[in-house]
Order: C-alpha cells, then sequence, then structure tokens
C-alpha cells in the first residue's frame, strides 16, 4: 500500500538527483569555458599585431616568419656564393659539392659550363687562389620563388699578382619539403641561377 510519505520520499530523490545533475553540468560548462577561454586567450597572445610600413595591420607571427625567412635565406645565399666562388686546388672539388647541394640544376649547368671553360682546370694547373672578399644580397620575399641578386668580390692570386673581380648573380628561392642536414640546412634551393656581369674593379680604392 502506498502512503504520501513514500511518494514524498521520491520526489526528494529525483529532485537531488536532478539538483546533483545540474550541479555537475554546471561544473562540467565552468571547465570547458576555462579551457577555451584560456586557449583564445594563448591564440591572441600569439597572433599580436603590428603596423605595417603602409598603416596596415599585420599578425606579429607573420611579422616574426617573415624576419626569419629573410635571416635563412640570406644565409642561404650566403653559404652557396663562398663555397661556389671561393676556391682554391685543395677544396674546390668538396666545395662545389657543397654548393650544388643548394641549387637546382640551374647551378649544375652554370658548374658544368665552367667546368667545360676550363675554369678549374687552370686553378689546379697554376695552383691559383680564389678568395671571396664580401657577399651582399637582397630578396624579394613579397612572393614564392623569392627573387633575389647577389653581388660577390673575389680575389683570384696568382703569385706575385692579386686581380679583384666582381660578379652579379641572380636567381630565385623556393622551399623545399623537408630540410636536409647538414647538407641543406635551411631548406631552400637556388633556382633560375644565372651569372650576369663579372668585371675587374679596383678593390684598394673602393
Amino acid at each position: 500500500m502506498k502512503t504520501p510519505y513514500k511518494n514524498i520520499y521520491e520526489v526528494l530523490k529525483n529532485n537531488r538527483f536532478i539538483v546533483l545533475a545540474v550541479v555537475a553540468m554546471s561544473m562540467l560548462s565552468t571547465l570547458v569555458s576555462s579551457i577555451v577561454s584560456y586557449k583564445m586567450y594563448d591564440k591572441a597572445l600569439n597572433g599580436s599585431f603590428a603596423i605595417g610600413n603602409q598603416g596596415e595591420v599585420i599578425p606579429l607571427q607573420w611579422v616574426q616568419q617573415k624576419e626569419n625567412l629573410e635571416v635563412e635565406a640570406l644565409e642561404h645565399l650566403r653559404l652557396f656564393h663562398n663555397y661556389f666562388y671561393d676556391l682554391d686546388p685543395a677544396n674546390f672539388e668538396n666545395n662545389i659539392e657543397k654548393a650544388l647541394w643548394l641549387g637546382d640544376s640551374s647551378v649544375d649547368n652554370v658548374y658544368r659550363q665552367k667546368k667545360a671553360d676550363g675554369v678549374f682546370n687552370r686553378l689546379m694547373q697554376y695552383s691559383l687562389v680564389q678568395k671571396v672578399i664580401s657577399i651582399e644580397s637582397e630578396i624579394d620575399l613579397a612572393k614564392e620563388p623569392y627573387a633575389f641578386s647577389t653581388k660577390t668580390v673575389f680575389q683570384i692570386n696568382r703569385g706575385t699578382m692579386t686581380d679583384t673581380y666582381e660578379m652579379v648573380t641572380t636567381g630565385a628561392l623556393i622551399h623545399l619539403e623537408n630540410r636536409h642536414f647538414p647538407k641543406n640546412t635551411h631548406g631552400l634551393l637556388i633556382t633560375n641561377y644565372f651569372e650576369n656581369t663579372l668585371k675587374k674593379i679596383d678593390y684598394e680604392n673602393r
């Protein structure tokens, strides 16, 4: 036989279950909201903004990535030109091999043309020393492939006489899918490489 008291007990029991469920849901909701808020704050912190030269708003993370790319691109070009033009009979084969890892077939074509012209044979035959003095590169990072122009000054020591030359080279840089340690640590590749001009200069009076 059911009594009113039993019904009241069941009602209280159900109410207690509902209250506990509401409390649990509230705690879960608060936890989820806290996690989402933290992630949004962290994302906003990492995606701070900077003002560009034209007054445009630029995510700071993009600015940092662009600065890192510029540093790596310039270093990639410095390494390549140093390997490719700083030569002597003892190191030229090793340096050329290192340089070829930093460029595509256009670099290989320039190397093969130099070889066919007897550049390396003369280096060996007359024990010439070709020393890079300076490397200055300009690169356009607006879009890939990144066009560049590099001015390399090097000296050729012929024993009693030293001549200084200035070479201007051009090309573009592209990203590789993977970096290759230690042969291509920056994950970039020189394409469309071309030796534009070569002239003898008076380095002492520059």
